[in-house]
């Protein structure tokens, strides 16, 4: 290779751009970065002053400064942005180069483009990219899709950068066409998930077991050095240590809940609305985010609807710890199934026990528990859902009972349990051999003749009610 020429390109010098440039560096490929912004430019020039890496303004130079076939890569926002930087590039590109987008694209955008782009050679994939700055500068999880080959010229460089578990890359083609912001989407599904399940396991702290913001950063370390070990665990144990630097309380308890979110999250409920994919958990978290914004609405209802005097202290710690553990488990069950319905439908041939194993490190929704995923999906590629797996089975019939137990005292206190409680009433619906929907086809039928399926006989009917 021409020493003279470089490995890898990107546009967009923000901070995650520019840390996953210096990453990149870090190993030994030459790295050059393209922004409009002379301060980013000049900033990655300064820290990347001793490493292989060059930094321009100029889109002429960055295509020229790179080694065939280019290898470009995009950390833009989604969107119009995505699509202004393909047509400002295409020009300069020859056949053979690659695009890769690493931002939050929506899967349906990404074949678009992947199609647009065919017809000038350009070969063009995304990837989704998770673990936030610090991961792409030190290592982050990622999920890419699209062509094998336009894969296969960016793999070495992927691997020796992503974190690393058990000396595995976290980092893979998952699948065909979008499969890679497919997955990456309903990774931010669960994030969402997860995120909701904590929250609400901290307002039972706070609200039903009277813990302090040091007694619950404390259980949040334990609960983290045990089954329940994840990245979103150990960084609320950290949230809860926070001082203020203005006041010097603690930080958390001047923070606004009113929750903010990019539109990300809603993509996959959207999407498993279109599928006919259950996932109540993940739907609940994008919901509550939308009811946090009511902040006003919420303060006047307070004063007319007066929580229940109850004593709420009839949970232990070690049930909520339990509860919590039951919804994770039951909220990357639905996002897994999701995975596996999407597959069959768009083509992507995705392996979740792949999926599960590059999500182990780097990424926001690293945890322990996806090990045992993991080793369930390779074990069974053919299982139909996590919840039948045979360890599942077990560690979610021992943790029932708890989990009643905490719905029923959160439900009688008035404490919202919206991700917990779609967690619980989407096991008990799953494990309902008869539920009371056939009401519901009796409804229909009469209010509308859409006809309805008997138990005792094959064919569809109508009655004249």
């Amino acid at each position: 290779m021409n020493s003279n020429l470089y490995d890898f390109g990107l546009v967009g010098l923000g901070v995650m751009g520019r840390n996953f440039l210096l990453n990149i560096a870090d190993h030994d490929f030459a790295v050059v970065g393209l922004d409009l912004d002379l301060e980013k430019v000049t900033s990655l020039q300064h820290e990347g002053s001793s490493k292989k890496v060059k930094a321009t303004q100029d889109k002429t130079e960055f295509i020229r400064s790179l080694a065939r076939p280019r290898r470009i890569m995009m950390l833009v926002p989604a969107g119009g942005p995505v699509d202004a930087v393909i047509n400002d590039l295409l020009p300069l590109l020859d056949k053979g180069d690659i695009i890769i987008d690493g931002g939050n694209s929506f899967f349906k955008d990404t074949d678009r483009r992947i199609e647009s782009l065919k017809s000038s050679g350009i070969s063009f994939f995304g990837l989704g990219v998770s673990g936030g700055a610090e991961g792409a500068r030190k290592g982050p999880s990622m999920m890419a899709g699209g062509d094998a080959e336009a894969y296969s010229h960016v793999q070495p460089i992927f691997e020796a950068v992503s974190a690393k578990v058990n000396g595995e890359p976290c980092v893979a083609r998952v699948g065909n066409g979008s499969a890679g912001h497919y997955v990456k989407m309903v990774h931010n599904g669960i994030e969402y998930g997860l995120m909701q399940i904590i929250a609400e396991s901290y307002d039972l702290m706070k609200y039903a077991l009277g813990y302090s913001n040091a007694q619950i950063a404390a259980r949040f370390d334990e609960w983290n050095a045990g089954r329940l070990q994840s990245f979103l665990i150990e960084i609320t144990a950290e949230i809860f240590k926070q001082k203020d630097e203005l006041t010097g309380g603690d930080l958390i308890d001047l923070i606004s809940d009113k929750a903010k979110q990019k539109g990300t999250g809603k993509w996959i409920s959207q999407n498993a609305l279109d599928l006919g994919t259950p996932i109540p958990a993940i739907d609940a978290s994008v919901s509550m985010r939308a009811i946090s914004s009511f902040k006003q609405e919420r303060e006047k209802a307070m004063l007319l609807y007066p929580k229940s005097q109850d004593d709420p202290t009839m949970i232990t710690i070690e049930e909520l710890e339990a509860t919590v553990f039951f919804s994770f488990i039951l909220t990357f069950a639905q996002g897994m199934k999701q995975l596996d319905e999407a597959s069959e439908l768009y083509g992507f041939d995705l392996h979740l026990a792949e999926i599960a194993k590059i999500w182990r490190g780097g990424c926001i929704i690293r945890a322990s528990l996806l090990e045992e995923i993991r080793s369930a999906f390779a074990d069974n590629s053919a299982l139909e859902h996590l919840l039948f797996e045979n360890d599942i089975v077990e560690m979610v019939n021992e943790l029932l009972p708890k989990v009643n137990n905490v719905v029923g005292v959160a439900a009688n206190t008035g404490i919202p349990v919206l991700g917990i409680g779609a967690s619980l009433n989407y096991f008990n619906a799953f494990r309902s051999a008869r539920l009371p929907l056939n009401l519901i086809q009796a409804q229909r039928d009469y209010f509308g003749a859409h006809t309805y399926e008997r138990t005792d006989r094959p064919g569809v009917f109508h009655t004249n009610w």
